[in-house]
């Protein structure tokens, strides 16, 4: 796992959401974006990232930042997992896993000592230009939001 670094071109890609309509990030240039990468629809990691993000994006929405969240789930699995939690922003459809490759979260994992690869819970702040302006390497789920509109806030 090679994760990008500040500075860094966000990598472009080209996507449905979990209402099947198309996602593009080069329609988002002009505006902040979170992308935050989680593991698995509907697990309780990531289901209380997901949370707390919905409960937050009223600000989100009102400082102009867009999220978006993206896994190898399935267009079905994410609309599902969508209604089930009245999530209002975008569920990223990679069930090629070129967007996880791109972004460097594909990789190995360890759980109750066994190793598989998967994504591993990464988020990037791309600036309104198109770069990486910042990367929480590890995120712990229930925080996260708050910690996002912190940096956001102070830029710390």
């Amino acid at each position: 796992m090679s994760l990008l670094q500040e500075g860094a071109k966000a990598p472009l890609f080209e996507a449905v959401d979990q209402d099947g309509e198309t996602v593009r990030l080069s329609d988002y240039l002009g505006k902040k974006v979170v992308l935050y990468f989680y593991p698995k629809d509907d697990t309780p990691g990531c289901t209380k990232e997901a949370c707390a993000f919905r409960d937050n994006f009223p600000k989100f929405k009102q400082i102009g930042v867009e999220v978006l969240g993206v896994s190898v789930d399935s267009e079905k699995r994410h609309k599902k997992f969508a209604e089930k939690y009245d999530l209002p922003f975008r569920l990223v459809v990679d069930e090629e896993k070129t967007i996880v490759q791109d972004y460097g979260v594909w990789g190995l994992k360890k759980f109750m000592g066994r190793e598989y690869m998967g994504t591993n819970r990464v988020t990037y702040l791309i600036g309104e230009n198109g770069t990486i302006e910042h990367v929480w390497p590890k995120v712990k789920p229930a925080a996260h939001a708050d910690e996002l509109l912190e940096y956001l806030q102070t830029g710390t």
